[in-house]
């Protein structure tokens, strides 16, 4: 497994370095000791999915409030998705700047996402999934969110979204 930062402090890429042979393959998706050595939580609460039917799906931008915000670990297990961790953290030198990378089942690829940070994804394939492993179980009177064009972070998503929920539609512009 390979633990790589991003421009944003906080927001590592997690690679699988997955060992092939004729049953297939195999590759360790979490490690306690390298999570701790980069930093990372080691204590996992809560996991979740979501099924996404259709390309263009978009979920997002979510994050948990103080007294308990969030950090997740996500996973594609099933198709493609552009994933973008937004940074919220006022004091941060990285402040309303983004991050996004290709996630795929093939690439057994992850992201770690701080708390302090937005996130959200689009399907770029029919019938994709994606695993979170959250540091932090979800309060729904703490769940906040940002809209996905906010033009205050300028996201460059692949593309529009074809689906999307009213209330991550119509989140308000973000404010300082």
């Amino acid at each position: 497994m390979q633990i790589t930062p991003t421009e944003i402090p906080g927001v590592m890429l997690v690679d699988t370095a997955a060992q092939s042979d004729e049953r297939g393959g195999f590759g360790r998706t979490y490690d306690e000791a390298a999570f701790a050595a980069a930093g990372l939580p080691t204590r996992w609460p809560q996991c979740n999915t979501s099924w996404n039917t259709k390309r263009g799906t978009l979920r997002g931008l979510h994050y948990q409030a103080a007294p308990r915000p969030d950090s997740k670990l996500v996973r594609c297990t099933a198709g493609r998705i552009f994933d973008v961790a937004v940074d919220l953290r006022r004091e941060s030198r990285t402040f309303r700047r983004w991050v996004g990378v290709e996630l795929s089942a093939a690439r057994r690829n992850a992201i770690y996402i701080p708390a302090g940070c937005a996130h959200g994804f689009l399907t770029l394939e029919d019938d994709s999934e994606v695993f979170y492993m959250m540091a932090e179980v979800y309060v729904p009177e703490l769940g906040r969110g940002a809209r996905w064009n906010d033009p205050a972070f300028a996201v460059n998503w692949p593309f529009a979204p074809a689906v999307i929920t009213d209330q991550d539609a119509a989140w308000p512009d973000f404010t300082e």
